[in-house]
Protein backbone atom coordinates (compact mmCIF):
# COMPACT_ATOMS: atom_id res chain seq x y z
CA UNK A 1 0.00 0.00 0.00
CA UNK A 2 2.98 2.80 0.34
CA UNK A 3 4.76 3.76 -1.96
CA UNK A 4 8.30 2.82 -2.37
CA UNK A 5 10.69 4.81 -0.61
CA UNK A 6 13.82 5.68 -2.55
CA UNK A 7 16.16 4.62 -0.02
CA UNK A 8 15.14 0.92 0.01
CA UNK A 9 17.08 -0.59 -3.26
CA UNK A 10 16.72 -3.48 -5.37
CA UNK A 11 20.13 -4.87 -4.00
CA UNK A 12 18.67 -4.41 -0.38
CA UNK A 13 14.90 -5.99 -1.28
CA UNK A 14 17.31 -8.96 -2.88
CA UNK A 15 19.20 -9.26 0.51
CA UNK A 16 15.67 -9.26 2.77
CA UNK A 17 14.93 -11.91 0.43
CA UNK A 18 18.41 -13.77 0.56
CA UNK A 19 17.75 -13.27 4.41
CA UNK A 20 14.99 -15.95 3.82
CA UNK A 21 12.10 -13.52 5.64
CA UNK A 22 9.12 -15.71 4.60
CA UNK A 23 6.20 -14.57 3.02
CA UNK A 24 3.08 -16.79 3.27
CA UNK A 25 2.37 -17.73 -0.47
CA UNK A 26 -1.58 -17.10 -0.22
CA UNK A 27 -1.28 -13.32 0.59
CA UNK A 28 2.27 -12.51 -1.22
CA UNK A 29 2.37 -14.69 -4.49
CA UNK A 30 4.59 -11.94 -6.12
CA UNK A 31 7.05 -11.91 -3.51
CA UNK A 32 7.22 -8.43 -3.50
CA UNK A 33 8.63 -6.72 0.00
CA UNK A 34 6.32 -5.27 2.64
CA UNK A 35 5.50 -1.59 1.88
CA UNK A 36 6.07 -2.39 -1.65
CA UNK A 37 2.96 -3.92 -3.41
CA UNK A 38 -0.91 -2.30 -3.56
CA UNK A 39 -2.14 -4.11 -0.52
CA UNK A 40 -2.32 -3.38 3.09
CA UNK A 41 1.14 -4.57 3.89
CA UNK A 42 1.29 -6.55 7.51
CA UNK A 43 4.94 -7.71 9.27
CA UNK A 44 4.30 -10.61 11.45
CA UNK A 45 6.79 -11.81 14.02
CA UNK A 46 5.61 -15.23 13.53
CA UNK A 47 3.55 -18.31 12.41
CA UNK A 48 0.42 -17.46 14.95
CA UNK A 49 0.57 -14.06 14.09
CA UNK A 50 1.39 -14.30 10.21
CA UNK A 51 -1.98 -16.93 10.07
CA UNK A 52 -3.96 -14.31 11.95
CA UNK A 53 -3.35 -11.78 9.69
CA UNK A 54 -3.48 -14.53 6.96
CA UNK A 55 -7.14 -15.25 6.99
CA UNK A 56 -8.21 -11.78 8.45
CA UNK A 57 -6.84 -9.94 5.74
CA UNK A 58 -7.62 -12.26 2.68
CA UNK A 59 -7.22 -11.03 -0.98
CA UNK A 60 -6.48 -7.42 0.66
CA UNK A 61 -2.96 -7.80 2.48
CA UNK A 62 0.21 -8.73 1.89
CA UNK A 63 1.73 -10.49 5.11
CA UNK A 64 5.80 -11.23 5.52
CA UNK A 65 6.52 -13.35 8.73
CA UNK A 66 9.80 -11.60 10.30
CA UNK A 67 10.66 -15.39 11.64
CA UNK A 68 11.35 -18.03 9.16
CA UNK A 69 10.01 -21.70 8.27
CA UNK A 70 11.84 -23.83 10.81
CA UNK A 71 13.62 -21.25 13.27
CA UNK A 72 12.43 -21.01 16.47
CA UNK A 73 11.00 -17.97 17.45
CA UNK A 74 12.25 -17.49 20.71
CA UNK A 75 16.44 -17.26 19.26
CA UNK A 76 15.05 -14.72 16.27
CA UNK A 77 17.80 -11.61 15.73
CA UNK A 78 16.45 -8.79 13.77
CA UNK A 79 18.38 -8.01 11.18
CA UNK A 80 19.14 -4.36 9.58
CA UNK A 81 17.59 -5.50 6.71
CA UNK A 82 14.38 -6.64 8.16
CA UNK A 83 13.98 -3.67 10.58
CA UNK A 84 14.15 -1.54 6.93
CA UNK A 85 11.21 -3.71 5.82
CA UNK A 86 9.52 -3.40 9.17
CA UNK A 87 9.12 0.12 8.04
CA UNK A 88 8.10 0.11 5.00
CA UNK A 89 4.63 -1.86 6.01
CA UNK A 90 1.32 -0.75 7.23
CA UNK A 91 1.01 -2.42 10.10
CA UNK A 92 2.72 -4.92 12.40
CA UNK A 93 1.10 -7.81 14.50
CA UNK A 94 3.12 -9.55 17.47
CA UNK A 95 3.07 -10.49 20.16
CA UNK A 96 4.96 -9.16 23.00
CA UNK A 97 7.03 -10.59 25.47
CA UNK A 98 7.72 -13.78 23.70
CA UNK A 99 10.40 -12.10 21.35
CA UNK A 100 12.85 -9.20 22.65
CA UNK A 101 14.32 -8.37 20.14
CA UNK A 102 11.17 -7.90 17.79
CA UNK A 103 9.34 -6.22 20.94
CA UNK A 104 12.28 -3.62 20.45
CA UNK A 105 12.56 -3.48 16.75
CA UNK A 106 8.73 -2.54 16.22
CA UNK A 107 8.51 -0.53 19.44
CA UNK A 108 11.32 1.56 17.43
CA UNK A 109 9.74 1.93 14.03
CA UNK A 110 7.32 4.49 12.59
CA UNK A 111 4.65 1.72 11.66
CA UNK A 112 1.46 3.23 11.96
CA UNK A 113 -0.40 -0.04 13.40
CA UNK A 114 1.11 -1.77 15.97
CA UNK A 115 -0.97 -4.95 17.03
CA UNK A 116 0.13 -6.74 20.22
CA UNK A 117 -1.57 -9.67 20.40
CA UNK A 118 -1.01 -9.83 24.19
CA UNK A 119 -3.13 -6.98 24.43
CA UNK A 120 -6.08 -8.68 23.23
CA UNK A 121 -7.17 -11.77 25.58
CA UNK A 122 -5.33 -12.33 29.52
CA UNK A 123 -2.27 -13.45 29.83
CA UNK A 124 -1.80 -15.60 32.97
CA UNK A 125 1.24 -17.67 34.46
CA UNK A 126 1.78 -20.82 34.20
CA UNK A 127 4.49 -23.39 35.92
CA UNK A 128 5.98 -25.91 34.23
CA UNK A 129 2.43 -27.80 34.70
CA UNK A 130 -1.21 -26.63 35.26
CA UNK A 131 -0.34 -27.39 39.08
CA UNK A 132 1.87 -24.47 39.75
CA UNK A 133 5.57 -26.19 39.65
CA UNK A 134 7.54 -23.40 38.59
CA UNK A 135 10.34 -24.71 36.61
CA UNK A 136 10.41 -23.14 33.49
CA UNK A 137 7.93 -19.85 34.30
CA UNK A 138 9.42 -18.66 37.39
CA UNK A 139 8.02 -16.06 40.16
CA UNK A 140 10.86 -12.72 38.62
CA UNK A 141 9.87 -13.70 35.32
CA UNK A 142 12.84 -14.93 34.14
CA UNK A 143 12.52 -18.39 31.91
CA UNK A 144 15.02 -20.28 30.73
CA UNK A 145 13.78 -22.51 27.06
CA UNK A 146 14.41 -25.73 25.95
CA UNK A 147 18.10 -24.49 24.42
CA UNK A 148 19.14 -23.39 27.81
CA UNK A 149 19.02 -19.42 26.49
CA UNK A 150 16.92 -17.40 29.13
CA UNK A 151 14.51 -15.22 27.70
CA UNK A 152 12.00 -12.64 30.00
CA UNK A 153 7.94 -12.66 29.95
CA UNK A 154 6.56 -9.61 31.32
CA UNK A 155 5.99 -10.37 34.33
CA UNK A 156 6.07 -13.98 34.60
CA UNK A 157 3.43 -14.14 32.22
CA UNK A 158 2.66 -17.18 29.60
CA UNK A 159 2.82 -15.83 26.31
CA UNK A 160 1.55 -18.91 24.37
CA UNK A 161 -1.94 -17.81 24.17
CA UNK A 162 -2.62 -19.52 20.34
CA UNK A 163 -2.48 -22.76 22.12
CA UNK A 164 -5.75 -22.25 23.18
CA UNK A 165 -8.05 -22.07 20.73
CA UNK A 166 -10.65 -19.25 22.70
CA UNK A 167 -7.81 -17.29 23.51
CA UNK A 168 -6.90 -17.23 20.24
CA UNK A 169 -10.53 -16.64 18.80
CA UNK A 170 -10.32 -13.00 21.47
CA UNK A 171 -7.40 -12.09 19.80
CA UNK A 172 -8.32 -13.19 15.99
CA UNK A 173 -11.22 -10.61 17.10
CA UNK A 174 -9.28 -7.75 18.26
CA UNK A 175 -7.01 -8.11 15.43
CA UNK A 176 -9.92 -8.29 12.91
CA UNK A 177 -11.09 -4.32 14.38
CA UNK A 178 -7.76 -3.10 13.94
CA UNK A 179 -7.45 -3.92 10.36
CA UNK A 180 -10.74 -2.49 9.45
CA UNK A 181 -9.94 0.47 11.65
CA UNK A 182 -6.54 0.50 9.91
CA UNK A 183 -8.04 -0.13 6.48
CA UNK A 184 -11.44 1.35 6.28
CA UNK A 185 -11.73 0.56 2.85
CA UNK A 186 -12.26 -3.20 3.48
CA UNK A 187 -13.35 -3.04 6.55
CA UNK A 188 -16.47 -5.28 5.52
CA UNK A 189 -14.00 -8.09 4.38
CA UNK A 190 -12.37 -7.93 7.19
CA UNK A 191 -15.41 -8.32 9.41
CA UNK A 192 -16.71 -11.17 7.36
CA UNK A 193 -13.26 -12.86 7.53
CA UNK A 194 -12.82 -12.93 11.48
CA UNK A 195 -16.54 -13.95 11.93
CA UNK A 196 -15.65 -16.86 9.80
CA UNK A 197 -12.09 -17.64 11.62
CA UNK A 198 -13.64 -17.11 14.80
CA UNK A 199 -16.56 -19.79 14.08
CA UNK A 200 -13.66 -22.11 12.71
CA UNK A 201 -11.58 -21.88 16.33
CA UNK A 202 -15.03 -22.08 18.10
CA UNK A 203 -15.49 -25.86 16.04
CA UNK A 204 -11.87 -26.78 17.48
CA UNK A 205 -12.28 -25.70 20.66
CA UNK A 206 -15.63 -28.05 20.53
CA UNK A 207 -13.35 -31.08 19.12
CA UNK A 208 -10.82 -30.88 21.52
CA UNK A 209 -14.05 -30.26 24.43
CA UNK A 210 -15.60 -33.81 23.29
CA UNK A 211 -12.24 -35.40 22.02
CA UNK A 212 -10.55 -35.23 25.75
CA UNK A 213 -13.78 -35.80 27.79
CA UNK A 214 -13.44 -39.30 28.10
CA UNK A 215 -9.96 -39.91 29.10
CA UNK A 216 -8.00 -42.27 31.23
CA UNK A 217 -5.71 -39.52 33.15
CA UNK A 218 -5.27 -35.67 33.14
CA UNK A 219 -1.01 -35.79 33.33
CA UNK A 220 1.00 -35.74 30.02
CA UNK A 221 4.78 -34.50 29.97
CA UNK A 222 6.71 -32.22 27.46
CA UNK A 223 10.08 -31.27 27.27
CA UNK A 224 8.94 -27.30 27.32
CA UNK A 225 5.95 -25.79 29.21
CA UNK A 226 4.07 -24.00 26.32
CA UNK A 227 0.68 -25.81 26.43
CA UNK A 228 -0.37 -23.64 30.06
CA UNK A 229 -3.00 -22.13 28.61
CA UNK A 230 -4.37 -26.00 26.65
CA UNK A 231 -4.29 -28.00 29.94
CA UNK A 232 -6.20 -25.02 31.80
CA UNK A 233 -9.00 -25.08 28.98
CA UNK A 234 -9.43 -28.58 28.93
CA UNK A 235 -8.54 -29.54 32.57
CA UNK A 236 -5.17 -31.30 31.83
CA UNK A 237 -1.88 -31.42 33.80
CA UNK A 238 1.21 -30.52 32.01
CA UNK A 239 4.34 -31.69 33.16
CA UNK A 240 7.14 -29.87 31.89
CA UNK A 241 11.26 -31.10 31.73
CA UNK A 242 12.54 -27.58 31.12
CA UNK A 243 15.58 -25.47 31.64
CA UNK A 244 17.35 -28.32 30.16
CA UNK A 245 19.54 -28.27 27.07
CA UNK A 246 18.33 -30.47 24.52
CA UNK A 247 21.75 -31.91 24.32
CA UNK A 248 22.30 -32.88 28.11
CA UNK A 249 20.32 -35.48 29.97
CA UNK A 250 17.92 -35.13 32.88
CA UNK A 251 18.75 -35.27 36.38
CA UNK A 252 18.16 -38.62 38.04
CA UNK A 253 16.19 -36.76 40.70
CA UNK A 254 13.67 -35.72 38.09
CA UNK A 255 13.61 -38.93 36.04
CA UNK A 256 12.70 -40.56 39.27
CA UNK A 257 10.29 -37.72 40.05
CA UNK A 258 8.80 -38.08 36.01
CA UNK A 259 9.01 -41.65 36.51
CA UNK A 260 7.14 -42.22 39.64
CA UNK A 261 4.33 -39.40 38.84
CA UNK A 262 4.14 -41.62 35.47
CA UNK A 263 3.51 -44.64 37.35
CA UNK A 264 0.81 -42.91 39.82
CA UNK A 265 -0.82 -41.02 37.48
CA UNK A 266 -1.41 -43.44 33.99
CA UNK A 267 1.17 -41.27 31.63
CA UNK A 268 2.06 -43.51 28.81
CA UNK A 269 3.81 -40.63 26.66
CA UNK A 270 6.82 -38.28 26.70
CA UNK A 271 5.93 -35.04 24.20
CA UNK A 272 8.48 -33.44 22.26
CA UNK A 273 8.29 -30.56 19.64
CA UNK A 274 9.31 -29.89 16.23
CA UNK A 275 11.77 -27.04 15.87
CA UNK A 276 14.24 -29.05 18.77
CA UNK A 277 16.27 -31.21 19.56
CA UNK A 278 13.90 -34.89 20.94
CA UNK A 279 17.05 -36.09 22.70
CA UNK A 280 15.34 -35.20 26.25
CA UNK A 281 12.11 -36.48 25.27
CA UNK A 282 13.86 -39.91 24.30
CA UNK A 283 16.10 -39.98 27.06
CA UNK A 284 13.50 -39.82 29.83
CA UNK A 285 11.06 -42.06 27.87
CA UNK A 286 13.69 -44.60 27.74
CA UNK A 287 14.43 -44.43 31.16
CA UNK A 288 10.19 -44.37 32.72
CA UNK A 289 10.28 -47.08 29.75
CA UNK A 290 7.15 -44.64 27.86
CA UNK A 291 6.54 -44.09 24.67
CA UNK A 292 7.73 -40.63 22.70
CA UNK A 293 5.41 -38.86 20.36
CA UNK A 294 5.26 -35.11 18.97
CA UNK A 295 2.60 -32.31 20.44
CA UNK A 296 3.06 -29.31 18.26
CA UNK A 297 3.33 -25.78 19.78
CA UNK A 298 3.14 -23.97 16.40
CA UNK A 299 5.81 -21.74 16.43
CA UNK A 300 6.16 -22.51 12.85
CA UNK A 301 4.73 -24.53 9.82
CA UNK A 302 7.79 -26.88 8.22
CA UNK A 303 7.74 -29.74 5.85
CA UNK A 304 7.55 -32.14 9.51
CA UNK A 305 4.14 -30.35 10.64
CA UNK A 306 1.65 -32.52 10.82
CA UNK A 307 -0.50 -30.52 8.67
CA UNK A 308 -0.27 -27.22 6.49
CA UNK A 309 -1.92 -24.77 8.64
CA UNK A 310 -2.92 -24.35 12.39
CA UNK A 311 -6.25 -25.89 12.63
CA UNK A 312 -4.39 -28.91 11.07
CA UNK A 313 -1.51 -29.24 13.42
CA UNK A 314 -3.85 -28.72 16.57
CA UNK A 315 -5.82 -31.21 15.05
CA UNK A 316 -2.89 -33.66 14.98
CA UNK A 317 -2.33 -32.19 18.26
CA UNK A 318 -5.83 -33.13 19.93
CA UNK A 319 -5.73 -36.78 18.32
CA UNK A 320 -1.74 -37.52 19.92
CA UNK A 321 -3.11 -35.48 23.48
CA UNK A 322 -6.43 -38.51 22.90
CA UNK A 323 -3.99 -41.49 22.65
CA UNK A 324 -1.25 -40.28 25.16
CA UNK A 325 -4.36 -39.82 27.61
CA UNK A 326 -6.72 -42.69 26.52
CA UNK A 327 -9.19 -41.03 25.34
CA UNK A 328 -12.20 -43.00 24.12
Amino acid sequence: MNVRRPHISAVALAAVTALGIGTLSACSSDGAAAGNTDKFDVVASFYPMAYLAEQIGGEHVHVTSLTQPGQEPHDLEISAKQTAQLEESDAALYLKGLQPTVDEAIGQSPVKTKIDAATLTSLEEHGTEAGGHEDEHAEDGHAEDEHGHEHTHEGGQDPHIWLDPVKYAEVAEGVGKAFEKADPDHAADYRKNTAALVGTLTDLDKKFETGLADRKTDVFITTHAAFGYLAERYGLTEEAISGLDPESEPSGARVKELQQMAKADGVTTVFYETLVSDRTAKTLAGDAGLETDVLDPLEGITDASRGDDYVQVMEANLKALQTALGAK
